[in-house]
């Protein structure tokens, strides 16, 4: 009798001990579950889609971009840029990129990363004017030099030497990550004739050119991209110059100004750069610099293959939608050049690194020139 109690008792508590190790079992399985859903995005390891093995994250970068992913050709070029180290990493190099404003001003992206906020942004380092006097030179110079002309500069006659050296005492490293060719000399509510038409002008102007352009009697102000519409409509400016011509008619500056001015003589090229918190990038090895390095050279490429595609169709159209394509009047732009190497000169003489950076500018157009001058068609033939 005592010993069927005690089997009975057995087998109740061998089946409590079952139940149990059932129930942690499944609570464990349904704990692993639940966490895989809730993950972040951004995962230290990823699994990949080509071969299905897990790839460690290495690098996993907060990037703001000086405008917005939307934006064509400008914002599209660190997209593409993202998405290609991304694959070329095979996941392991993520730049997480945050449009104007969500984690750094569209103006102060080197700041932030000068400061750690963030490991690197995307931006145009024209913006940098009133800490870094010469950093125009770097992203547009009126009446300068051509895209592929500012390339060869940049990569063969000690134009990448010169902007890392501008900026290592900003905590920051430069790199040569995006071009496109001239923006329009911009958009205006009446005709552009004579240096009188441009005095007492309210425009939105920014860089080198903007100094220009002042100098000549135009009321000059810097107002970031997403708001130029706005003060446009108002009236708070009567003119604007921005971007690219289909960069600028997505913004609607079309709507409300029908006279688009070419040449671009303040911007004949603009250049992006990706700009990586020094020690930051002092830290990665030399594999990932090199990947990052030949992402940013392709996306120039890329960058400068898209911007020359889309102008033509956009210029072709404007008569469809009431704007007019000008040129600007040829005395017109012999004065706004001379008073551009009037202003470059004075800039030079007070500032030593804008005088480095713009005499070796001016002496690599000298050598160009004679290859330049003989070797292409005229723009004319």
């Amino acid at each position: 009798m005592g010993r069927n109690r005690y089997t009975k008792d057995m087998a109740r508590k061998s089946i409590t001990n079952r139940a149990a190790l059932i129930a942690v079992t499944s609570a464990f399985i349904i704990g692993m579950f639940a966490t895989l859903a809730i993950r972040p995005v951004n995962p230290t390891a990823v699994m990949t889609a080509d071969n299905g093995q897990a790839a460690q994250v290495r690098l996993n970068w907060r990037v703001p971009i000086v405008f917005p992913r939307t934006m064509p050709v400008l914002g599209e070029n660190p997209v593409y840029l993202a998405n290609m180290i991304e694959q070329a990493s095979n996941g392991s190099i993520k730049f997480n990129l945050f449009d104007p404003g969500e984690i750094a001003p569209a103006f102060a992206i080197t700041d932030a990363v000068r400061d750690g906020k963030v490991p690197a942004g995307y931006t145009w380092l024209g913006y940098d004017q009133g800490k870094i006097p010469s950093s125009p030179l770097i992203s547009a110079v009126p009446f300068g030099m051509e895209p592929w002309e500012y390339s060869a500069w940049w990569y063969e006659a000690g134009g990448r030497e010169l902007t890392e050296n501008l900026y290592v005492e900003h905590n920051l490293m430069p790199l040569y990550c995006g071009m496109t060719g001239p923006e329009t000399a911009g958009w205006f509510r009446e005709r552009i004739e004579t240096l009188e038409d441009v005095q007492g002008l309210k425009i939105r102007f920014a860089g080198l050119g903007g100094k220009v352009i002042e100098r000549l009697g135009a009321s000059v102000t810097m107002i970031p991209g997403g708001e130029i519409f706005q003060a446009l409509e108002k009236g708070a400016i009567d003119a604007t110059e921005f971007a690219l011509p289909i960069v600028d008619q997505s913004l609607g500056f079309n709507r409300v100004a029908k006279f688009n001015y070419y040449p671009g003589w303040h911007q004949p090229f603009t250049a992006s750069h990706l700009v990586v918190n020094l020690g930051i990038w002092q830290q990665l090895s030399n594999a990932d610099q090199s990947l990052i390095e030949l992402g940013c050279t392709a996306a120039v490429t890329r960058n400068l293959a898209q911007a020359e595609a889309l102008q033509g169709d956009v210029i072709a159209g404007f008569a469809d939608i009431g704007v007019s394509a000008e040129i600007l009047p040829e005395p017109l732009l012999r004065e706004l050049n001379r008073v551009a190497n009037e202003i470059l000169d004075q800039e030079a003489a007070k500032d030593a690194d804008f005088a480095e950076i713009l005499a070796s500018q001016r002496a690599f157009r000298k050598s160009y020139a004679e290859w330049k001058s003989r070797a292409y068609l005229p723009r004319d033939f």
